[in-house]
């Protein structure tokens, strides 16, 4: 069975909402009165130029995941390596977003439980879920978005009609539009279009993606953008944001429900975003644990041997996570930077790579 085109836009709505909570917004509001909102601009027309390029040259290989790619155009000695680091980058991309989710359990949820309680919690739902072939994934990731979608809309209509939202500080905030781009705020603008680059497994279940209303992307990665920059804003002020460290979430704790079961916001901020947080570190896990079974030998007809190397995929993936939990939140937030740099670097480099190996594909052909 084949995937049907919508899924694209899933995988891509999971990556721009996760934009929301990761270290995304605090290098934005970081460079609020320095480049922040050009940066935001400018990374609009980066990443849907890079969302063109990269579907438009990979629906020239339908069917076919990143390894098969690669061995079909690039010698073994260089496409292994290649592989072997996004594979890793891959890796790093789910495990900073379940180690970012360890610290905000533990500061809004329940202090009192140890990190490695919940990162264990959280290791054994991805560890299991991220076996699960693409295809299923892609369904379970269509139904988290139902669910979720509605609560995450439903706290962004809550935030900006609250009468505690100052619009003077949005407005204040804007007359530094003008500023010249900040590289970090664009390379961490530019993560909110980087759901596509998920195809490099799950291209194997569609054939013949089309991509229709770009623009649609566009504005949806700019309304996102939008949002995550002011809404924080608004209810902290232009000085006291840089006081808060998870931004968002400290603004869905400011916001009361009247007439219901739950009074405070928060709660069911965070219900959606670790449902769509441990969704989206399954999706990150599965491409890495799949770049990475192409390196070993080959396991057809062998469904235990396969399983074994899984086991040992997951088992390293689950150690590296626990040896991270050991960095403090600078450090963290350190490299957590650090990869949105390399990945927006990597991203670009991954498509001139598949330009050429469709260069190359089509003159053996010839």
């Amino acid at each position: 069975m084949m995937a049907n085109s919508r899924y694209f836009y899933c995988l891509f709505l999971m990556n721009s909402l996760i934009n929301v909570i990761n270290f995304a917004p605090r290098e934005l509001i970081d460079a609020r009165f320095d480049g922040a909102q050009s940066s935001i601009l400018i990374a609009v027309g980066t990443g849907t130029l890079f969302i063109y390029l990269f579907t438009r040259v990979i629906n020239k290989f339908p069917g076919q995941g990143l390894p098969e790619i690669f061995a079909s155009a690039l010698p073994k000695l260089l496409a292994s390596p290649l592989i072997f680091i996004y594979a890793f980058l891959w890796y790093m991309a789910g495990a900073l977003i379940m180690l970012s989710f360890v610290d905000i359990t533990q500061r809004f949820i329940s202090p009192d439980t140890g990190p490695y309680a919940v990162l264990f919690g959280f290791l054994t739902v991805v560890c299991l879920c991220t076996r699960i072939d693409s295809l299923s994934l892609l369904y379970g990731l269509e139904v988290t978005l139902g669910i979720t979608l509605p609560l995450i809309l439903y706290t962004t209509v809550k935030a900006v009609l609250n009468p505690d939202f100052s619009w003077d500080a949005v407005l204040q905030i804007m007359t530094h539009s003008l500023h010249a781009p900040d590289m970090n705020s664009l390379a961490a603008a530019t993560f909110t279009f980087s759901g596509y680059i998920n195809l490099a497994i799950f291209n194997r279940v569609f054939h013949g993606l089309k991509l229709k209303h770009l623009w649609i992307l566009s504005l949806e990665g700019l309304l996102v953008l939008a949002l995550t920059f002011f809404v924080p804003i608004g209810y902290h002020g232009t000085v006291g944001i840089e006081r808060h460290v998870y931004t968002w979430f400290t603004t869905a704790d400011s916001i009361r429900i009247e007439a219901f079961l739950i009074e405070r916001m928060l709660y069911i901020f965070y219900f959606a975003y670790i449902t769509l947080s441990l969704v989206s570190a399954i999706i990150q896990w599965h491409v890495g644990k799949e770049l990475l079974l192409s390196l070993l030998p080959t396991t057809t007809g062998a469904p235990k041997k396969k399983l074994w190397q899984e086991i040992i995929i997951l088992v390293l993936f689950a150690s590296g996570a626990f040896v991270l939990l050991q960095l403090d939140q600078y450090n963290l937030n350190m490299l957590g930077v650090f990869l949105l740099h390399i990945r927006w670097y990597g991203e670009l480099l991954l498509i001139l790579l598949l330009f050429w190996c469709y260069w190359i594909v089509r003159r053996r052909r010839a």
